[in-house]
Parts: C-alpha cells; sequence; structure tokens
C-alpha cells in the first residue's frame, strides 16, 4: 500500500495537496458526526423534541447543501486554495461559538453558518485534488481524504462518546476549536501554488442563480420537515395543507431555477453538461447513498439510547468497527480503481451496504446488543469503497476545465442526499411512533421506537438497491476515447 502512496506524492505539492485537504476533511467529519451524537443529549438540555432538535443537522445541511456549488463557482473566480482556506476560518469559528449559545435555535443558526464555511471547503476540495492528480491515480489521490474523513469519526466516536457520558454536549463542540487550528496550519501552504490560487475564470458569478438554487434546495429538505404521528398522516388535513403548497413551491422554484440558467452566459450550473450521461448517472447515484446513509445513521442514536434504553456511550461502541474499516478500505479500492476501471466495484458496494443493513434491521432486535457492530461491518466495508470511487468516477466523467462545477454539483447532490435522509427518516420515523409515544413511559416506548427503525431501514435498503442498478449502468468515457479527445470536449 505505502508503494502505491509513493507513486502519486513524488512531488512537495502533491504532498502538501493531500495533507491540506485531509485534514479538512478530517475536521467536517468530526464536525458533523458529533451532531448525531448528541441530537439525544442536546434534546434533553433543552427540554426539546427529538423532532425540533433534528433542526440543527437540517440548518447546516441546508446551508452545504444550498452554498456548495456558489462556493464552487467562487472558487474558479478566486482560487480554489483559497476559497477552501477561508472555509476552515469560517468553519472552526462557527463550531466553537455553538458552545456560547443559551437556546437552541441559537445553535441552529450558528450550525447554519459552519454549514457555510463547510460549502468553501468541499465545494473545492475535489477541484484542488483533480488539479494536482490525473485520471489514473484519482482512485487514490480521492481515498486518502476519505481515510482522513474516517479517522475523524473515530476520534468523534472514540472522545465524543466519552465527553457525552460523563461531561457535556458543549466539550463536543469546543474541542473543534484546535483541530481547526491544526487544519488551518497545514492547509495555509495550498495558498503559495499558483495552479491553485489563480482564478480560472474571470466571468461574475451568477448570484441570482446562486440565491435561487440555495432556495430551492431549502425548500426541497423542508417540504418533508413537517412530521406527523399515530393517526395524523401525509394524507390529513393539516399535512395536506403544508406538503402540497411546499411541494409545488419547489417545482416552481426548480423551474424557474432551470429556466433561468439556459438563459444567462455564464450560469451557476452549466445544464448542458447533464448531457454527458456517466456523469449525471454518478451524481444521483452519488445522492441516494449519501441520502440513504444519513437516513439510517441519524436513528441509530435514537434506536441506541430510546430503543434499548443504552448510554450514548453505547452508540460510539456500536458505530467504533463500523468506522473503523474506513482506515484502509478506501486505498484499496481505489487502487484497484486505477489499475483496473472495474464496473462492479459501485453496485457491489451499494449491495454489500444492503445487506448490512438488511441484517441490522432484522436481526438487531433479537441478538445479543454486542452484536450489532458486527452487523454493521458490511455498511462499513461497502460505504468505504463506493464513497472513494464515486468521487473519482464523477470527476472523471468530466474535462478538468469544468471542475468546479463538477466538485460543486458532487458536494450538492452528496448534502441533498443528507438531507433528504434527514428529513425523510424522521418524518416517517416520527409517521410510526403512535400518538400516545410521548405520553408513556421510556420503558414501554421502546418497543415502539425499535419497529419504527427496522420499518426505515427497510426503505433504505430498498432506495440503495436502486442505486446499485443506476451504478451498474455507468462505464468510464476514458475506455472509449483518448483522454486528450475527452478534455478537448
Amino acid at each position: 500500500m505505502w508503494n502505491a502512496i509513493l507513486e502519486i506524492v513524488d512531488t512537495p505539492e502533491r504532498r502538501k495537496v493531500l495533507i491540506g485537504v485531509t485534514s479538512a476533511q478530517t475536521l467536517i467529519q468530526i464536525s458533523s458526526l458529533p451532531i448525531a451524537l448528541s441530537v439525544p443529549s442536546i434534546a434533553r438540555y433543552y427540554e426539546s423534541s427529538l423532532t425540533d432538535t433534528t433542526w440543527i443537522v437540517i440548518a447546516y445541511l441546508i446551508t452545504l447543501g444550498g452554498f456548495s456549488m456558489t462556493m464552487a463557482r467562487l472558487g474558479d473566480k478566486l482560487g480554489h486554495s483559497r476559497v477552501f482556506v477561508s472555509g476552515i476560518i469560517v468553519t472552526t469559528i462557527g463550531a466553537g461559538i455553538v458552545t456560547l449559545s443559551q437556546e437552541l435555535w441559537q445553535i441552529i443558526a450558528m450550525r447554519a453558518l459552519t454549514g457555510i464555511g463547510a460549502a468553501m471547503i468541499l465545494g473545492n476540495a475535489h477541484s484542488l485534488l483533480a488539479a494536482t492528480f490525473k485520471n489514473d491515480e484519482r482512485g487514490r489521490a480521492f481515498a486518502i481524504p476519505v481515510m482522513g474523513a474516517r479517522f475523524g469519526s473515530l476520534i468523534g466516536l472514540a472522545i465524543f462518546g466519552i465527553l457525552l457520558q460523563f461531561l457535556s454536549w458543549k466539550w463536543v463542540f469546543l474541542s473543534f476549536v484546535p483541530i481547526g487550528l491544526i487544519s488551518l496550519f497545514l492547509t495555509l501552504p495550498l495558498l503559495s501554488f499558483k495552479n491553485l490560487s489563480t482564478p480560472i475564470t474571470k466571468a461574475r458569478i451568477d448570484l441570482v442563480g446562486g440565491f435561487l438554487l440555495a432556495l430551492t434546495v431549502a425548500v426541497l429538505l423542508l417540504s418533508g420537515n413537517h412530521l406527523h404521528a399515530g393517526e395524523e398522516s401525509f394524507t390529513s388535513s393539516d399535512a395536506i395543507s403544508y406538503h402540497l403548497p411546499m411541494h409545488a413551491l419547489f417545482i416552481i422554484l426548480l423551474g424557474l431555477f432551470i429556466f433561468t440558467q439556459t438563459k444567462i452566459q455564464n450560469p451557476l450550473v452549466d445544464i448542458k453538461q447533464f448531457r454527458r450521461k456517466y456523469f449525471s448517472l454518478a451524481l444521483i447515484a452519488n445522492m441516494i447513498f449519501h441520502g440513504s446513509m444519513m437516513a439510517t445513521m441519524m436513528l441509530v442514536p435514537i434506536l441506541v439510547e430510546q430503543g434499548f434504553g443504552r448510554s450514548p456511550l453505547w452508540v460510539t461502541l456500536v458505530l467504533f468497527p463500523n468506522q473503523l474499516l474506513g482506515m484502509s478500505i478506501p486505498f484499496i479500492a481505489g487502487t484497484f480503481y486505477d489499475k483496473y476501471r472495474w464496473k462492479f466495484l459501485r453496485p457491489g458496494a451499494l449491495i454489500l451496504i444492503s445487506t448490512g443493513f438488511l441484517l441490522f434491521g432484522l436481526v438487531s432486535m433479537s441478538v445479543p446488543f454486542w452484536v450489532m457492530p458486527i452487523l454493521l461491518l458490511p455498511v462499513g466495508l461497502g460505504t468505504s469503497v463506493f464513497n472513494t470511487i464515486n468521487n473519482a468516477t464523477v470527476m472523471n466523467s468530466i474535462p478538468l476545465k469544468h471542475r468546479g462545477f463538477a466538485s460543486g454539483m458532487l458536494e450538492t447532490t452528496r448534502e441533498a442526499g443528507h438531507g433528504l435522509g434527514a428529513t425523510l427518516s424522521s418524518a416517517t420515523f416520527a409517521i410510526l411512533l403512535p400518538v400516545t409515544a410521548s405520553l408513556i413511559s421510556t420503558i414501554e416506548r421502546q418497543p415502539f421506537i425499535r419497529e419504527a427503525f427496522q420499518t426505515t431501514v427497510m426503505m433504505v435498503v430498498i432506495t440503495m438497491l436502486g442505486a446499485a442498478m443506476i451504478a451498474y449502468l455507468h462505464k468510464d468515457v476514458d475506455t472509449n476515447i483518448s483522454h486528450k479527445q475527452f478534455e478537448a470536449n
């Protein structure tokens, strides 16, 4: 494995880019994962419902998903490394200020700010890697930041679970500050590389398009966030009065956004690029994958704490082995992708994830608690393979001159998937619980929590298998035409 790494870090610039992007990915993961772990603790601290507290996740996803494309385009105009480094500063400040929040809405506001910082980072990270590494190196290059993200998850699970158990959720957010400062130190050298800091376009940024896209993403996410439980359903008068107008507004905004993008000279989203079939298929698979993962992982802490009556530390123990696989598997998968371009890698990974979720949903209720981490191991293995390869696939499916657009779309679909997964899983979960769930004791509520989780997981499995079929339809464009011809298009 070390020889494969040395092949792609043969210059100081390449090493610094990989270190910088990896450290930022670690920061993002550290500042994201603990939120899911902290939701039950924050809900108890503010005496708020889980539904209301989930907004600290949704607000972050709305700004991250809504502004990733704009920040990627800003990188095209100002230099990707400049926007990237600025994002680390914003993310660190936003995460630190959360500890000073006195009310739940203040946390939600700061998480929205942190989402903008994350959009600046993630909207430009893939551009930095694509500009530094060639097509047949990107599997390995994209794997290392993914491994960094998994390392961030391990830190979050190992340390933050203990902090939640014995101290307070505020200590979780306070710890982001020194981690952010370290990441900033490691990424500052990227500003000295001209190919990364020099603007690649002088065109004005489509601010109207950026606003419309952010608004469209927000409405999409919010359209599924009016939760109902028990006898109420999405067919009730209350539900219809909310959901139908929101869905209609989303369709109108989406149509307006597409219309504006086809009429201006330098659009935020170049609609013509979606004619690249395999680029579009990879983005669709990306959104479905991240939506399904978020839907399940958001509910795991709720299942463990409220369904089984366990402490937050047990959430850490359930998820830790799953994340541990991400410390090596991504690079192995990336190396295999670079060398062989095996078509079945991505769909096979999605099928493996589906198998893990299926086992977890069906068996976790009837086995000893210590078996639950083992049931999730296929999920960790499949996730490590798919995430790495799909990122490289998206960037390899479009010429390098469009790297800002591709990077922005990769993150936009990723976060749109996350947001949809969070809202739809919360809605499904709430619908499946009886009206009286909040009125009965914790022990009496546990069977209902477990049953709702099980049903939600089954829906995720079906969705993930659909993504596997989409991934199977993809083939690499550079297998049919030369790299030079591809770039010319």
